[in-house]
């Protein structure tokens, strides 16, 4: 697949090298981004911000101040790669700011083993054991064939299931030969490097993912995950050379656009309202488009929120913005022309789901009008009907068995308390301590 690989920590400082020494610090970027009235940056000058960042990158002067607050809030919109004179990527620049910036101090201390744990009990409550296990399985080199695609889940979509099936659902509608990978086991590296800052883990659970991705020898990658494709195709882009084609499962879809339009025949009459984000502007235009592929079907318009997703990477990281934005989707949404709020990514609709019992309107995400419209029937949104009612004790009374069947025992009293942050990813903000491998004293007593 690719010659010997420098460690994740050469590259990273080869990489933050070349950065620091192509900026300019003329600030443009601090300049045009959207975050920056939302913040307290005082009297700081957008130069003053972009030269604190580019001397970490430098020289490992950690940020303070202006260039700490304004680096910790940035959700990845993009809108500063456009603006940048130098024809550098601001964004990059900044996220591995703040992965050196873990590396002296993490927000979110041993989150991999909460979020694995979260993950594989999330999907417990909501699979049949073979659907777990088709999610949650590592493959083994010696089990591979060679196929042409891989479809990498990666690891927070299996939180919201239905979304993989429907995919997978979308991809032997088109014949396609694939295999997939993914779950906790098959990380990209992106909790340990950037929220961790542990290179050294980071770095070997990223060559363990490509290497099973190259076991079965396959021409492209379809990842699911939008922060997958950020961190392996931008944050480290470069950093093991690959012998396939590694994007968005959107962009594959696209490509074969005419043949999936041909099978696009059952009629679903739904106005619908697409979800997007700004920062992976093509992936929420590809998938307008195929909703305007769907006979009966019409798009009435798109809300385009901040950062490249929902989530703690993402929209999360600038909550004053996105609680506008937020406020201006759900009123659109609720307008007489609209009964579908359609939602792009896993974490997207986990956030949005629950406004379904707004009553207004439907939630959806697009792969559930795809599936519909090849002629089947989308897979069961358990995590949906679990966010609507409302009542945790109701969700365990339904989901204990599929827990059990699955393999996991935990006490009922301490689930019914981890519920709610499981369900809200609270480890992406130092919750579910009772996770961890040393909780701390208040937590684990109370636990």
């Amino acid at each position: 697949m690719s010659s010997e690989a420098a460690s994740l920590d050469d590259y990273l400082a080869g990489a933050c090298t070349d950065l620091a020494n192509a900026c300019t610090a003329c600030g443009k970027c601090v300049e045009v981004c959207p975050v920056t009235p939302t913040l307290p940056l005082a009297e700081a000058s957008p130069p003053g911000i972009t030269a604190d960042i580019a001397r970490l990158l430098g020289d490992g002067t950690p940020l303070e101040g202006a260039a700490e607050i304004w680096a910790k809030h940035c959700n990845g919109c993009g809108i500063c790669i456009p603006a940048c004179p130098e024809a550098i990527n601001p964004r990059r620049m900044v996220t591995l700011a703040g992965t050196l910036e873990s590396r002296r101090q993490s927000e979110a201390p041993e989150l991999f083993r909460k979020m694995s744990r979260a993950i594989r009990i999330m999907a417990a409550l909501q699979l049949v054991p073979a659907e777990f296990d088709r999610l949650l399985r590592i493959p083994h080199a010696r089990d591979a064939r060679e196929v042409p695609v891989v479809f990498y889940l990666g690891c927070n979509p299996i939180r919201t299931p239905h979304v993989l099936f429907n995919a997978m659902h979308i991809l032997d509608a088109l014949e396609v030969d694939y295999e997939i990978v993914g779950g906790p086991g098959a990380c990209c590296g992106i909790i340990h490097a950037k929220w961790e800052g542990s290179f050294d883990k980071g770095g070997r659970v990223t060559d363990g993912t490509l290497d099973r991705f190259d076991d079965f020898k396959p021409e492209k990658v379809l990842s699911w995950c939008p922060s997958c494709v950020m961190h392996l195709g931008e944050s480290i882009e470069g950093f093991r050379e690959t012998a396939f084609e590694f994007d968005h499962v959107t962009r594959f879809l696209a490509d074969e656009g005419d043949r999936l339009a041909a099978k696009l025949t059952t009629p679903v009459p739904k106005r619908v309202l697409l979800h997007a984000h700004e920062g992976m502007p093509e992936i929420g235009a590809r998938v307008a488009r195929f909703l305007e592929t769907v006979p009966g079907l019409t798009l009435v318009d798109t809300v385009v929120e901040p950062g490249y997703t929902c989530g703690g990477s993402g929209g999360d990281r600038s909550p004053t913005l996105k609680a506008t934005a937020r406020a201006a989707l759900l009123e659109r949404a609720a307008a007489e022309d609209i009964d579908c709020l359609v939602t792009l990514f896993h974490g997207c609709h986990g956030q949005l789901a629950k406004e379904q019992e707004r009553g207004a309107f439907e939630v959806l995400n697009w792969t559930d009008l795809l599936v519909a419209s090849l002629g089947g029937t989308p897979h069961e949104d358990v995590s949906k009907r679990y966010r609507m009612a409302d009542d945790w004790g109701l969700v365990l009374d339904e989901g204990e068995i599929y827990l059990r069947a699955n393999g996991i025992e935990i006490d009922r009293e301490q689930l019914l308390r981890l519920l709610p942050e499981i369900f809200a990813q609270a480890e992406f903000k130092g919750g579910l301590e009772s996770f961890a491998s040393t909780p701390r004293r208040t937590e684990a007593a109370a636990s």
